[in-house]
């Protein structure tokens, strides 16, 4: 098991199948299932990482690089980023960044770069861990779990209600009429923000800020904005004011 402990995400190690199904076996249970996204340019490594989580119940979301990693992030409920910083496209640091902006997504970072420098570099960048590869599936889940309970928000239960709309903080849940709406974490941060400031029209500026941290175009929040609606069931309840931005509305 020393040996499958030492492999598991070592980036020189041959691919292993076996051993992280032997980690996987072997690694205590987990308390939550977690939504994880994998940034690795490696497949190699970051394949059958994927498929330790997801054996372990938690899941997993892949990018290869990181204009991907930015755009699955702005489209998937993702709480906890595992990063490698070698990117091919972008500074892996500076996606560290924009992930970390909004506050609301975990980052640890897992590199073969290990000086105290790299370290200090990756935690300035908002990351909350820093593991060298290579490190076991047993430490890595430890660390995902303590990360978390870390960085979870305390959320005070909190219920926005607006005629038969009902948004619920603390469950993250959109219940209309009393049934629920699936969302995602984007379309519930968006529809939350302009409920939270009922009379108030919100700026497309104001919404990338706080919602998306800077990240997106102004299309983003359009293409947001239209699937909440279609999922409502009406254009009712998110009112455009051309050339401002969106109010929350009442069908």
């Amino acid at each position: 098991m020393r040996q499958a402990t030492a492999d598991l995400l070592n980036p020189h190690a041959p691919p292993r199948r076996e051993v992280f199904e032997a980690e996987a076996r072997a690694a205590p249970a987990a308390h939550t299932a977690w939504r994880v996204l994998i940034v690795d340019a490696r497949a190699e490594d970051a394949a059958p990482l994927a498929e330790a989580l997801r054996r372990h119940g938690h899941h997993v979301e892949r990018a290869r690089n990181g204009y991907a990693a930015l755009e699955t992030y702005g489209e998937a409920d993702v709480d906890i980023v595992l990063l490698d910083p070698e990117l091919p496209d972008v500074d892996g640091l500076q996606v560290c960044r924009q992930l970390t902006a909004a506050g609301r997504t975990a980052v640890i970072v897992l590199s073969a770069r290990g000086s105290e420098l790299d370290v200090v570099l990756g935690l300035q960048a908002g990351a909350d861990d820093y593991l060298v590869k290579p490190c076991g599936l047993r430490e890595l889940l430890a660390r995902i779990e303590a990360v978390m309970r870390r960085v979870q928000p305390r959320i005070e239960r909190r219920v926005l209600s607006i005629g038969a709309l009902r948004i619920d903080a603390a469950l993250r849940e959109v219940r209309l009429g009393g049934r629920t709406i699936a969302v995602t974490r984007k379309e519930f941060d968006l529809l939350y923000l302009l409920a939270a400031r009922p009379e108030t029209v919100v700026t497309r500026e104001q919404l990338l800020r706080e919602v998306w941290a800077d990240s997106w175009s102004r299309r983003t929040v359009d293409t947001h904005v239209s699937s909440l609606r279609t999922k409502l069931g009406s254009r009712d309840w998110i009112i455009t004011v051309h050339g401002v931005g969106f109010r929350i509305g009442r069908a």
